[in-house]
């Protein structure tokens, strides 16, 4: 499916709240969303340090339920945008991320926000039919984010009770422009006929932010690409 620019009729003036709002893609997201009238706000270990955009910045743990819980009272969408790098301990901090967001939104009962949550490349299938963890050139680093990232897929799709969606990028993520330009699936990776998978952040952000106003993956895992 490739999309343009979203349609009339989209929602705006949204409450977000943006969880891991510090890193590249959080960052990403929280520019699109403001930049289509949302209001947002952005949640971080250490607000001191946050430089980007948002109309309040909160503290809070994405690995305390009471945290999420929160500063997610009132929202009608959080992002969450945590363990998108492969630095150190960032395969520690997934799977339990997503396991802490659950119980902190069941605490809200009825009025939980919708959770979309950033995943990873690596459980896609490749056109050889593979997914793209076994591949060669996949580092024991990235398999450890990417193994943690399809864990943390495994237990939301046994969550029924709220709703939640998780976008995976495409094999390659990268600075660069808004085009506003890019094809989605579900479970396959997107990649152009020479193989070339990519998306940039800001596109990536806006197919995120695409799926917030317009939502269409209740329950269930899609990428995007070029």
């Amino acid at each position: 499916m490739r999309r343009q620019e979203v349609e009339a009729g989209g929602r705006s003036g949204m409450r977000v709240v943006v969880v891991g709002a510090n890193g590249e893609i959080g960052r990403c997201v929280v520019t699109e969303a403001m930049a289509r009238g949302h209001r947002v706000t952005a949640v971080v270990r250490r607000p001191e340090e946050y430089q980007g955009l948002a109309i309040r910045v909160e503290r809070g743990d994405v690995l305390e339920p009471a945290d999420v819980a929160r500063v997610a009272a009132g929202a009608e969408a959080l992002v969450s945008a945590v363990g998108g790098g492969d630095g150190p301990g960032r395969g520690r901090l997934i799977e339990p991320a997503a396991h802490a967001l659950v119980a902190g939104l069941r605490q809200l009962g009825d009025s939980a926000p919708r959770l979309l949550v950033v995943g990873s490349a690596g459980s896609l299938t490749t056109s050889a039919g593979a997914r793209l963890w076994d591949e060669p050139s996949v580092t024991p680093r990235q398999l450890e984010v990417m193994r943690a990232h399809g864990r943390a897929l495994e237990y939301l799709r046994t969550v029924s009770d709220l709703d939640w969606t998780v976008l995976s990028p495409p094999q390659s993520l990268l600075p660069g422009e808004r085009t506003g330009d890019y094809r989605t699936a579900a479970d396959e990776l997107v990649a152009t006929p020479d193989g070339l998978s990519t998306i940039s952040l800001p596109d990536f952000a806006t197919a995120l932010v695409d799926e917030l106003e317009r939502p269409r993956h209740h329950g269930e895992r899609f990428t995007c690409g070029y």
